[in-house]
């Protein structure tokens, strides 16, 4: 979606994005992530959506694990990252973003309530060393909706975004560019990843800044064992 149609879908504009923007320099460092070589920042929440009232509620802050056919670097790990900070997780225009796509999910699966778990990101690059925002390769979330949503990109070239179907065929490739740019995907029939960035000027680093949101349906709770009658 470009940025006019998710900017009249949530009801701001390009300083409504600016004022968002300003989230992501209170990141904080992905130690995962740096074991493998990638610099990246990044904080991680999770909501429950509603998309009949169009609610949207904080849940609590737990690690964030991927199913075991999914991440094929962290599988089945609890990964601790640290939670968004209160003004991200009441900013009117991320709860906008989160109902809106309660919306879409609903239009790919009937589900009551959703869960999103929301991801900022910013990966970092110098002239030594490219950044890698998916240095899983190509790979599923293990959710419904994945989406992909532009914030910013200071002094950076690459980072195209890619999407695959299940045999690997690709589909699309575009480079996010313009903050407000959103990519959404099926993430039961897809596989997506981004290529690397670098530096256009060596002598500065490069930056990418995104906000990734998944949406899955909750899990059922456990039905407690019937006795049959006598």
């Amino acid at each position: 979606m470009p940025p006019a149609a998710v900017s009249s879908c949530l009801g701001t504009d390009g300083d409504g994005w600016t004022g968002f923007s300003a989230h992501w320099e209170e990141l904080s460092p992905d130690v995962y992530a740096a074991g493998r070589g990638t610099r990246r920042l990044r904080r991680y929440g999770q909501f429950a959506v509603a998309p009949a009232t169009g609610e949207v509620k904080p849940l609590p802050h737990i690690p964030f694990v991927q199913p075991y056919d999914t991440n094929p670097l962290y599988v089945q790990m609890d990964r601790h990252f640290d939670p968004l900070t209160e003004t991200f997780a009441a900013d009117p225009l991320l709860l906008g973003l989160l109902g809106f796509l309660g919306q879409v999910a609903s239009a790919l699966d009937g589900a009551a309530e959703w869960n999103a778990k929301v991801h900022p990101f910013r990966v970092i690059a110098s002239a030594d060393g490219q950044g890698e925002p998916t240095p899983e390769g190509r790979h599923r979330d293990g959710v419904t909706l994945v989406s992909s949503l532009m914030i910013g990109r200071r002094n950076a070239v690459g980072g195209e975004s890619s999407v695959y179907d299940l045999d690997e065929r690709p589909l699309m490739a575009t480079t996010l560019d313009e903050p407000g740019t959103l990519l959404l995907g099926d993430d039961r029939r897809t596989l997506h990843a981004v290529s690397p960035i670098r530096p256009l000027d060596p002598a500065g680093p490069a930056y990418r800044d995104v906000l990734v949101v998944t949406l899955t349906a909750p899990e059922p709770a456990p039905q407690a064992p019937t006795t049959a009658a006598a």
